[in-house]
């Protein structure tokens, strides 16, 4: 089904230590990204990156929310662009950047539907929970804090984004993938009732049938569902260009298998690729996987 797709880049590194992660649209846009999503037969509209600031322009602030004022400033600018695009019929595509892009997304998209009292679900791929609140996370890094406060949890700025909370049920959340949990984390991902499948689920019972499980959560009494795409979701034999990279993730079918079955509901409503970070990559393999995997998300088939 053709659709209207909206390009938008935010090359936020201020979640994380690692620098490089600013230049995730770059790697993206430079693998082809737009006119790759144009022969699929899609309309695609790119407005470019929306502004960030640099780490080097201003002080850590807080340290166990580092940069928490300027990185709730570019979250607020990516929740009105995204409800914008959706009041606009277009799906809006987030390139990333550091995961922390997320709580503006997911703010954007539920504010947008919230509008008309609808729910939505929430798809999280990703080798962690990002479910740290500024107490428990052992860096400061707000990259591991985005799905806690869409949550609820965590620092009030990055909460209370756009005027609400939690942007989606626990029941409609679902992270897929998970293997590298910190302790304090883990307690927080067990009290508050999201749906987590991990490595070894996948092992155990196959990419297919975890995720026509978590889709069901994800579409249960929604709209339609935000996908979060980690590239750490993938084993970094596949995306060796990612901050935090944790061995044994989803292989380079079992994360295609995923999108495709994304990609079957027609219920997509948002998406978010984040963690590309060009520094640490091989010839641009891992956005040219991101690439393609926004393919098989948007309806790309082998037949």
């Amino acid at each position: 089904m053709a659709q209207k797709v909206r390009i938008i880049g935010v090359p936020m590194d201020l979640g994380q230590s690692r620098r490089g992660v600013d230049m995730g649209p770059s790697a993206l846009r430079g693998a082809g990204l737009h006119s790759a999503i144009k022969k699929l037969g899609h309309t695609v509209e790119d407005i470019g990156n929306l502004e960030v600031k640099q780490p080097e322009e201003m002080p850590v602030g807080e340290k166990r929310a580092k940069y928490l004022q300027e990185i709730a400033e570019t979250c607020r600018d990516i929740c009105k662009t995204v409800e914008k695009s959706l009041g606009e019929s277009f799906l809006p595509l987030v390139l990333g950047g550091d995961h922390s892009i997320a709580v503006g997304a997911a703010a954007g998209v539920a504010s947008h539907f919230r509008l008309q009292k609808k729910e939505i679900g929430y798809l999280w791929l990703d080798a962690h929970g990002d479910m740290n609140t500024p107490e428990s996370s052992p860096s400061g890094n707000i990259h591991g804090m985005p799905l806690a406060a869409i949550m609820g949890y965590g620092a009030t700025e990055l909460v209370e984004l756009g005027g609400f909370k939690p942007k989606a049920e626990p029941g409609n959340i679902v992270i897929v993938g998970a293997r590298d949990l910190d302790a304090q984390e883990r307690k927080i991902v067990k009290k508050s009732g999201v749906h987590v499948f991990t490595m070894r689920d996948i092992d155990e019972r196959g990419m297919r049938d975890v995720m026509s499980e978590a889709l069901k959560y994800a579409m249960d009494d929604t709209a339609g569902v935000a996908v979060s795409l980690d590239m750490d979701f993938v084993d970094p034999t596949d995306a060796p260009g990612v901050g935090t990279p944790v061995r044994g993730g989803a292989t380079y079918r079992e994360a295609h298998l995923a999108m495709e079955m994304i990609a079957d509901t027609e219920s997509m409503v948002s998406m978010e690729v984040v963690e590309i970070n060009p520094i640490l990559d091989e010839h641009n393999r891992t956005a040219l996987l991101g690439v393609e995997l926004v393919l098989s998300a948007l309806g790309q088939k082998i037949l």
